[in-house]
């Protein structure tokens, strides 16, 4: 017999269980598998987003320019080309155009002519893009930790798996995402 949400000695029964039972109850027809994942994963990106908007403002970042900045940041030498932004970036030309000046305007990044190649451009992290940057992925890291507190490293290691073996169905056949 299947625990319902009144079950007194139920374990730990959360929101989307609740919605499942509903769901069960309304249509007996339906097969609602994957509201157990997508449910779950839908409502704790709503957690992660407060998460990341928390640290990217105590950082005086927008979510726009921590991407930004952070991609410059894992690049090796802090500079890319406007293209490779782009991709890693997932925004149009004009966007990132946009983006740029803006960034540059508040002396987080340069843009200049790549030394090797006078015709490309070369955009680059100021020492205070590299602190902002710095000090947002700092705090988001220790706020992701927090969230994942409740789990074990081994159950933690495990949905990072399962996760990436979703992920990886759809990120085969799209370039952007490499």
């Amino acid at each position: 017999m299947p625990m319902t949400a009144d079950d007194a000695t139920a374990p730990h029964l959360d929101e989307v269980d609740r919605i499942i039972e509903g769901w069960e109850r309304a249509r007996e027809d339906l097969d609602i598998e994957p509201l157990a994942v997508f449910s779950r994963i839908s409502r704790l990106s709503r957690y992660l987003e407060t998460a990341r908007r928390d640290s990217f403002t105590a950082a005086g970042l927008e979510g726009w320019e921590f991407d930004m900045l952070s991609a410059l940041r894992r690049s090796g030498d802090d500079a890319l080309s406007p293209g490779a932004l782009m991709r890693q970036t997932l925004v149009t030309s004009g966007t990132m155009t946009t983006r740029i000046d803006k960034l540059v305007t508040r002396g987080l990044i340069t843009k200049s002519r790549s030394p090797r190649d006078g015709r490309a451009v070369e955009v680059r992290l100021q020492p205070d893009g590299v602190s902002r940057v710095d000090a947002a992925m700092e705090s988001l890291l220790a706020a992701e930790r927090e969230l994942l507190h409740p789990l074990a490293s081994e159950d933690r290691s495990a949905l990072a798996d399962a996760l990436r073996s979703l992920l990886l169905t759809f990120e085969v056949d799209d370039p952007l995402d490499r």
